[in-house]
Parts: structure tokens; C-alpha cells; sequence
């Protein structure tokens, strides 16, 4: 029994590490801050609830009980995650695209990120001196 459980611990762990390596990767070679966005807040996330995981079931296997707080920081960071990558892109794209270039949202409301208060500030062609 006790080695079936190891296996699995052994595997989580690689499973977390790959998914912490394709993370790393895609941050560095993806060009488009969007897509580099999206490498380390789905495939990172992913790679570190993995190893809290198994850190929790080994915690089990020595007979230590369930570990709450293992539990609780995956818990925290998969619904986290998701918040800080949505506020990183509606920053980005509110910095970066003018409303002008923005496709229909098909709701038949203007896009919340950009209303009339907050204009877009034109791109620099230079850079600031």
C-alpha cells in the first residue's frame, strides 16, 4: 500500500514539475504579453497545486494526519490566480488597444474596460527623453 502511494506522490511531483517547466518556457519564448500571460497563471498554478498535493498525501503516508494548510494554499491559489491574470489583462488592454480597434462585444453594451472616463493614451512612436 504504501508504495502504491509513493508512485503517486512520485508522480505528482513530476506532473508538477512539468507543468512548472512548460510555464517557465512559455513566459520567456511567447511574444505577445497576452499569450505570455497565459503560460505561467494556467500551466505554473497548475505545477504548484501539484506539488502541494503531494506534499499533502505524503504528510498522510507518514501518519500525520490530513494537512489543512497544504490544502488550503492550493485552495487559495487556484481561485487567485485567475483574478490577478483577468485585472494583468484588462490592464494590458486597456493601456495597449484603443476602443477604436476593439471587435463588437455582441451585448449590446460598450466593453467595460473602456469607457469615456479613462481615454487611451496615444502610443508613443519615440522613446520618452
Amino acid at each position: 500500500m504504501t508504495l502504491a502511494l509513493e508512485i503517486i506522490i512520485a508522480a505528482f511531483l513530476v506532473a508538477g514539475g512539468i507543468f512548472g517547466l512548460i510555464g517557465s518556457y512559455g513566459l520567456l519564448k511567447l511574444r505577445d504579453p497576452m499569450q505570455r500571460l497565459h503560460a505561467p497563471t494556467k500551466a505554473t498554478t497548475i505545477g504548484v497545486g501539484t506539488a502541494l498535493v503531494a506534499s499533502a498525501f505524503h504528510l498522510v503516508l507518514q501518519g500525520q494526519g490530513i494537512s489543512w494548510h497544504e490544502l488550503l494554499i492550493t485552495l487559495f491559489l487556484l481561485l487567485t490566480a485567475p483574478v490577478s491574470a483577468l485585472f494583468l489583462a484588462k490592464t494590458h488592454l486597456f493601456r495597449t488597444i484603443p476602443k477604436s480597434d476593439l471587435p463588437d462585444p455582441g451585448t449590446g453594451t460598450p466593453w467595460a474596460t473602456h469607457d469615456d472616463a479613462w481615454p487611451v493614451q496615444p502610443e508613443r512612436s519615440t522613446p520618452p527623453s
